[in-house]
């Protein structure tokens, strides 16, 4: 019996060992990457900032003046109406004769089709006079005036833009959740970038020429989804281009989280059965790190339970994880004013784990809502 204990001891503590090295070669090589350098030559092309906007006059009042007044010198601005009936249409349209570089596209009220947000952002691509675009949400607010100037710098040497697009959260056990689940999609997807394994960007702070959009032939292969505008298209689009990323201080675009844990469960799930259409490569790579967290935090409190006095084997692993995971992640996290994540970080890893167990049950019987 002393044996059979010994010997699953030593089973769990190799499973822990084993998934603590996996983890760490995730951080070590994809998720650590250097603060692109400034370039010194401004960026002077002409910039089409593009956004799609179905019933968000609200949004439209408080953010888009914000857009409108970036420092940016030569840019315009093309609001597609989606078939909006709360007064968008009347609201762009007085705004439009105060601001020579907004651009309203109205499409009608479709009742039998609803064609939804890709036709919308294929219309504004299409109506863009510019080469060079800018896309973000009716609800998303830019940290500064800058915005444009930081985010098309990097058009100086890449065909597309990543930015980050932080979520305002409340302080409470959602807003947490939440907010550190966007900051590590964040993390993740600019460092797989930084390696050439460009897998998604986040629509609400994303950039791409014009001419890569017709290239791929817009959203084409996916269609029939509701989404993926911005990661199964990023996917596909990034295969032969350069990619740059950008997440100056000042580049940052802000949105609301939902407003309840229903609401976001229904947004990660839309979100998620998306990813089921990835590439192999980035499932297998993506589900590897999600399955070894879990793994990971298990056998560790398993082990912790049936083995207390023996604590001490396994708390250096465990240290080990999380201080390599804060001198990443913390660096990180400072240059997107993301500084509670650098001091609670093992509170928020434990309820990372738990979003991953929750949502990785859920996940294979998801499947990506298409068009009827």
């Amino acid at each position: 019996m002393d044996y059979f204990l010994d010997t699953t001891q030593f089973l769990i503590f190799l499973i822990i060992v084993i998934n603590s090295m996996i983890l760490i070669l995730y951080y070590l090589t994809l998720f650590r990457f250097k603060t692109p350098e400034s370039i010194n030559t401004s960026f002077n092309q002409a910039i089409s900032v593009i956004i799609a906007a179905k019933n968000e006059r609200e949004n439209l009042i408080e953010n888009l003046p914000l857009i409108l007044n970036q420092s940016y010198k030569n840019f315009e601005v093309i609001v597609v109406n989606d078939g909006s009936y709360d007064g968008t249409k009347e609201l762009l349209d007085k705004l439009a004769l105060t601001h020579y570089n907004l651009k309203p596209v109205h499409l009608k009220i479709e009742e039998q089709y609803q064609k939804g947000k890709k036709f919308a952002l294929t219309i504004g691509i299409k109506a863009a006079e510019n080469e060079y675009l800018l896309f973000t949400d009716a609800d998303c607010k830019p940290q500064s005036d800058q915005w444009i100037n930081l985010m098309s710098e990097q058009y100086l040497t890449n065909d597309i833009i990543l930015g980050v697009a932080p979520i305002n959260t409340k302080s409470n056990l959602l807003g947490s959740i939440v907010s550190y689940e966007t900051f590590h999609t964040a993390i993740q997807y600019l460092g797989y970038a930084n390696r050439n394994k460009t897998y998604m960007g986040v629509g609400r702070n994303l950039g791409y020429k014009k001419s890569v959009f017709f290239e791929n032939k817009g959203f084409a292969s996916h269609q029939h989804m509701m989404s993926g505008d911005d990661d199964l298209f990023i996917q596909e689009a990034s295969a032969h281009k350069k990619v740059g990323f950008c997440f100056d201080t000042e580049s940052l675009m802000y949105s609301d989280a939902p407003s309840s844990f229903g609401k976001w469960v229904k947004q990660k799930i839309r979100h998620m059965s998306t990813s089921n259409e990835y590439q192999f490569i980035y499932k297998l790579m993506l589900g590897l790190y999600s399955l070894s967290q879990i793994i990971w935090f298990s056998s560790v409190v398993i082990f912790l339970l049936v083995y207390p006095s023996y604590w001490y084997t396994v708390i250096g692993f465990v240290f080990l994880k999380w201080l390599i995971q804060w001198v990443i992640f913390g660096k990180f996290a400072l240059k997107i004013n993301a500084r509670k994540i650098t001091y609670f970080l093992p509170i928020y890893d434990i309820l990372y784990t738990f979003y991953l167990i929750i949502f990785g049950l859920i996940k294979p019987f998801l499947k990506p809502k298409t068009w009827n």
